[in-house]
């Protein structure tokens, strides 16, 4: 019916066999950016938010996210992921929080959805501690960056 590797014959949503993949390091990285008012660039750079030091929640958060990327995207496998890294930078220039996250393991499905994931969680939680403050903010420019392994090889975006 379709190229899309989750649809059946008939069309029918399925879990991908990856029984028979070769076992390949691979990685992902995907980035994101809250858009925030200068004002809420000011309250996270200086820790002025009542709920705590927002990088390093959100920080955390991303690399939950990643690890819980099957219990909340249907038809993701769970892996076993050998490292996860989340990354918030201020850029004060464009009033942002910038969000990158990387993925590895050895196994035989790639680590994008955990990459992507990471950084909406991330981005989610950086709203959620300031949102009090500012109900302006945009969550976007959320993409894959990287890809490296498996079968399709490497992938370069920006």
């Amino acid at each position: 019916m379709s190229d899309l590797t989750h649809f059946d014959d008939s069309g029918r949503a399925h879990m991908v066999d990856v029984g028979g993949k070769e076992i390949t390091e691979r990685t992902a990285t995907a980035r994101g950016s809250v858009h925030c008012s200068p004002q809420t660039i000011a309250l996270i750079r200086t820790g002025g938010v009542k709920k705590g030091d927002v990088l390093s929640v959100a920080r955390l958060a991303g690399i939950m996210g990643a690890k819980r990327t099957p219990d909340l995207i249907p038809l993701c496998h769970p892996l076993a992921l050998t490292s996860v890294t989340v990354d918030l930078s201020i850029d004060g220039d464009r009033n942002t929080v910038d969000i990158e996250a990387t993925c590895r393991l050895k196994g035989r499905t790639g680590v994008e959805m955990e990459a992507l994931t990471a950084v909406s969680i991330a981005a989610l939680t950086v709203y959620d501690m300031v949102k009090a403050a500012d109900r302006t903010m945009r969550i976007g420019d959320i993409r894959l960056v990287h890809k490296a392994g498996g079968k399709s090889g490497d992938f370069r975006g920006e």
